[in-house]
């Protein structure tokens, strides 16, 4: 609103840290005043450039006596100016990266300490179920836990609370008023069946845990694939198993219904963006070989428009595949597939060791557990 305030800020800012060395000044989300110059949003009186100008001009590393350390953090490293990342200025990097299992089993153990556990809860299987999770998240389930502990009258907060909450933060919570007509209902389930069935099958798709035609969130009901231990990089083979897992539910309806619904659009989006990204930006592409071609957005044209139709036409190759293999195994495993769906109907959710039972009895070998004889069953109220 004020022209120049922020750089008076900064200064400002700079001259009390210099009064009380040593002292630390810590900048959160610093790429809110510290991207790119140049992109002529703005102008050269832009206040945010004059506000970055300043912090520049105030760490200029021409002073090593000043005992002022500065720290800063952000989750856009690629869009900070240049100026900012040179030695003298922020040439430090620390990469702080999404918690592993053990990090996610100590996490939870500050957040439960002021929680009144059960004697069941165990907080390393709750660890196992969430890779992939922040700190935030974990800080979450665990408040969660508690909320569905107190409104069922209990005073202690059981595994099944923890577990119910894990699909609360990932998936929101559920719609008890959005109730499906029986046919809706039936389709659902062949659909989150045909998810978890080609999820099954296939060797490097993540393994189910749970399936639910319960309402969560936006989504009619949900198939839970989680992998038995943290990825810190990813296949071409799962990036393959995955897509055609998600296609599962969209060649179910296909197949029994002889149509489509407008249920596995989020399913599209998902593996049409990761498609792409297996072309443009991992070279997992037989075609175009490995190449990382760049975004192209205005201003900005990386490749030729007849590469660009090559990149659609690999993304559409490597997604038809896909489907013509979950079409198989749905074909293979008919059997399988309508007892997945009739056990969803009646029971609406289905847990891991149901569902195995039922791969069993159907001759399919479920895949090897991350965990041996422990139950999750609903507290005894």
């Amino acid at each position: 609103m004020f022209v120049g305030v922020g750089a008076s800020r900064v200064r400002d800012l700079f001259q009390l840290a210099k009064k009380a060395a040593p002292a630390i000044i810590f900048v959160d989300e610093i790429d809110a005043v510290g991207r790119v110059r140049g992109t002529g949003v703005g102008g050269g009186n832009d206040e945010r450039e004059q506000t970055l100008n300043q912090i520049l001009v105030e760490m200029d590393g021409f002073e090593p006596t000043e005992k002022v350390v500065v720290m800063a953090a952000t989750n856009r490293p690629d869009v900070l100016d240049p100026a900012l990342l040179r030695p003298g200025r922020f040439d430090r990097r620390v990469t702080i990266d999404l918690p592993d299992r053990r990090d996610r089993e100590e996490i939870l153990k500050i957040h439960a300490r002021t929680k009144p556990l059960g004697p069941d809860v165990a907080l390393a299987v709750i660890a196992e179920r969430t890779p992939g999770f922040s700190g935030a998240e974990l800080y979450s389930l665990m408040n969660e836990g508690a909320i569905l502990a107190a409104r069922e009258n209990r005073k202690e907060v059981t595994q099944y609370d923890l577990i119910r909450s894990i699909e609360k933060v990932m998936l929101g919570p559920e719609r008890k008023s959005h109730l499906l007509s029986k046919r809706e209902k039936e389709l659902t389930a062949y659909h989150e069946a045909g998810h978890a069935l080609v999820s099954s099958v296939l060797e490097y798709a993540d393994p189910v845990h749970k399936i639910s035609v319960i309402s969560r969130g936006r989504a009619a009901g949900y198939t839970l694939k989680l992998p038995f231990e943290d990825k810190k990089m990813q296949s071409k083979k799962q990036f393959l198993d995955d897509i055609a897992a998600t296609l599962g539910g969209y060649v179910a309806e296909e197949m029994l219904f002889d149509d489509v619904t407008t249920g596995p659009s989020n399913d599209l989006m998902v593996i049409t963006a990761l498609a792409r990204d297996m072309v443009v930006r991992y070279g997992m592409s037989d075609k175009l070989g490995p190449i990382a071609f760049g975004e192209r957005a205005l201003g900005n044209e990386p490749y030729s428009e007849e590469v660009a139709a090559k990149i659609d036409a690999e993304v559409s190759r490597i997604i038809t595949d896909a489907k013509a293999r979950a079409a198989q195994v749905i074909k293979e495993h008919r059997k399988a597939l309508d007892a997945i769906a009739k056990e969803l109907t009646e029971k609406e959710t289905v847990e891991r060791e149901e569902f195995e039972k039922l791969l069993v009895a159907n001759g399919i070998t479920p895949k090897k557990k991350e965990e041996e004889g422990i139950t999750i069953a609903p507290p005894q109220i």
